[in-house]
């Protein structure tokens, strides 16, 4: 079973794409980032996010996805921006027919570490040995989104039963 998760944003959108093998293990199949420039006009760079999460579903054919939930802080404007990014990841999936969950940090963190407040270093290094990688994956928001499809397999697997 292959599974995209995404870390969404509008400036950056981690994603990555994990395969679980048939004996169980969890393989690390593509991963990295799609940008946008912050002098661009919203509507455009919203345009190339959903294009390129598109192109990521046909280039890839994942038998499902996750997206992270939204975790409000205090800065409004920056989780409004984030939630429009979030919105049109949604739609791209959706469109291509792709079953999708959304999971909250805490959840993911507690998938992958066994504690809902680790901290970026434990998760990274975490998702590191379970796909049995010889570096920590970078950028940071690519590593976000493997541990979020790791969390998506993980899910499903305990659903199944």
């Amino acid at each position: 079973m292959l599974s995209l998760g995404i870390d969404p944003g509008t400036a950056t959108v981690g994603y990555g794409l994990v395969r679980e093998l048939n004996d169980g293990s969890l393989q690390a199949v593509d991963y990295g980032v799609i940008t946008t420039l912050p002098s661009m006009p919203m509507p455009e760079r919203l345009k190339l996010i959903y294009d390129g999460v598109t192109a990521l579903v046909e280039r890839h054919q994942p038998d499902r996805a996750a997206v992270e939930d939204l975790l409000f802080g205090k800065n409004v404007t920056t989780a409004i921006t984030v939630a429009q990014g979030r919105g049109v990841i949604l739609l791209a999936l959706v469109n291509a027919k792709v079953p999708t969950q959304e999971f909250k940090p805490t959840f993911v963190k507690q998938s992958i570490s066994g504690y809902g407040g680790a901290k970026k270093p434990q998760m990274q290094e975490m998702i590191r040995m379970l796909l049995s990688l010889e570096t920590i994956p970078r950028p940071d928001d690519a590593a976000d989104a493997l541990g979020i499809a790791i969390t998506d397999l993980h899910t499903a697997r305990y659903n199944s039963y």
